[in-house]
């Protein structure tokens, strides 16, 4: 009954692997994390949340993303004092070499070019009061197509705020927020001519809000609920859904589901590449420190598979 309004925006903006959800816990949580947000993975997902834990932490990320493309993670969290946090993280996605081919040499040219995209980000959170957080990530980004380079700075913008009614809590995130950008560089056509001058694209902003509550809470165990309304400047509206259960403090079950505003609720979703997830993640012991190991799937409905693991260190 809620018409997609959204859809003719697709394909509008750059540095689309900014994206890529980062960690697995979030991910199996179908992209959900701006409400939960208590690990070093809320360097990616909203920095308020970096004020939400006291434990310094590292995370490592890995995705094996759609033909062949790999997808990595590395994050570290330390903290200044009892409410201010200091992040910094690095994002790379990668490709191996592929042959040019051209009109005329279909099965190649015998000349091959890479692409890759990488980030640097710094985060800083701050715990306001016992009820709200504030966070802030500026991110260095750059793309690399063969002989082009396209370079911007990016901004996430991410609050946090326990409502005081249980466990509930909500999140108000905007991120990848900056100015247009455009490559640069010389490319050579197939006719022999050349082109330095490119159009611009807007960075790939989204609005997020979330929302998270424990409804079941028991001595050994407890369930976090998770929704999430994400508006992007370059899609549909999508709302998320993600489910956790908790077993003591080492073993987590959790999955998620998203839908495109217009779409039905259960069932494929033809508008999105993706819109079932689910994993799992386990904590030990280690000396005076705790290793996290999570994995997730997502289903994409097209291009099958995506294969996410992250291993998280708290010390």
């Amino acid at each position: 009954m809620i018409p997609n309004l959204g859809g003719q925006r697709v394909g509008i903006s750059a540095f689309q692997f900014l994206k890529i959800g980062v960690g697995a816990r979030g991910v199996a949580l179908g992209e959900t994390f701006v409400a939960i947000a208590n690990d070093a993975s809320a360097l990616y997902w909203n920095p308020a949340g970096l004020a939400q834990f006291s434990e310094n932490e590292m995370i490592f990320a890995h995705t094996e993303y759609v033909v062949d493309i790999k997808h990595e993670f590395l994050g570290a969290v330390y903290h200044l004092g009892p409410g201010d946090a200091l992040g910094f993280s690095v994002t790379s996605l990668h490709t191996a070499d592929m042959e040019i081919t051209t009109e005329t040499q279909p099965f190649g040219t015998g000349r091959f070019f890479s692409f890759g995209d990488l980030a640097f980000g710094l985060s800083y959170a701050r715990k306001m009061t016992d009820q709200f957080s504030f966070g802030i990530t500026l991110r260095y980004v750059e793309e690399t197509l063969d002989l082009l380079k396209m370079r911007g700075i990016v901004a996430d913008l991410g609050t946090y705020y326990w409502t005081g009614l249980g466990t509930s809590r909500f999140s108000v995130v905007v991120s990848n927020f900056g100015a247009d950008v455009a490559p640069t560089g010389e490319a050579t056509e197939f006719g022999g001519g050349h082109v330095n001058s490119f159009q611009s694209f807007s960075p790939p902003t989204q609005f997020k809000i979330g929302f998270a509550m424990e409804p079941v809470e028991m001595e050994n165990q407890h369930i976090t609920t998770s929704v999430e309304l994400n508006h992007p400047n370059d899609n549909a509206e999508n709302v998320h859904l993600g489910i956790e259960y908790q077993w003591e403090q080492w073993l987590w079950l959790r999955t998620g589901l998203k839908r495109t505003i217009g779409e039905r609720l259960f069932g494929r979703d033809n508008a999105t590449s993706n819109d079932v997830t689910f994993g799992f993640g386990v904590a030990a012991p280690v000396a005076t420190n705790r290793i996290n190991v999570d994995y997730a799937y997502a289903n994409f409905n097209t291009l099958g598979g995506v294969h996410r693991i992250s291993l998280g260190l708290t010390f």
